[in-house]
């Protein structure tokens, strides 16, 4: 973690963001029309203080309509100096199933990868950004060859 490239203040926030890789994240800001094997609306926004990305959730996905929200960061347990050299993300929705990820953005490409439960994991989603950061089109991929494309349009910045 680069805690020396605290610069960049969130959209409306009110902190720096925590560190290189988190700010890589700023440009999820806003809110998202999803397409591909799962339809519908995300919005993304920033907790006050710039350490966690919230993400609310409103898709259908296999025929049933799923709301959550997703908080993503980097774990700093009480009493720790410092945060865990991942981010992290845990998804809680209606149903009451929660899911963990981790977010692995390249800050200086437009690539972003979220691994499912932990990183290198054989589920995975694999996106890149348009050059005018509009669009994140990828695909999620299960092991045994399973998985879907996805795409996110932006429809507001944050």
């Amino acid at each position: 973690m680069d805690a020396t490239a605290t610069t960049t203040a969130p959209a409306g926030g009110p902190a720096p963001l925590a560190d290189r890789e988190v700010s890589a994240l700023n440009r999820l800001v806003g809110t998202w029309r999803v397409s591909g094997g799962a339809e519908g609306t995300v919005t993304f926004r920033w907790l006050a203080g710039g350490h966690f990305l919230v993400q609310d959730i409103d898709l259908v996905q296999n025929d049933r309509r799923v709301i959550g929200v997703e908080m993503i960061g980097r774990l700093k347990p009480f009493g720790a100096a410092e945060a865990g050299p991942d981010i992290l993300s845990r998804f809680y929705d209606d149903q009451g199933h929660t899911f963990d990820y981790v977010y692995d953005p390249d800050p200086d490409g437009d690539t972003l990868v979220i691994w499912a439960g932990e990183k290198g994991s054989p589920a995975y989603y694999r996106g890149t950004f348009s050059a005018d950061g509009a669009t994140l089109s990828g695909s999620w991929t299960y092991p045994g060859g399973g998985g879907y494309d996805s795409a996110m349009t932006r429809v507001q910045a944050g």
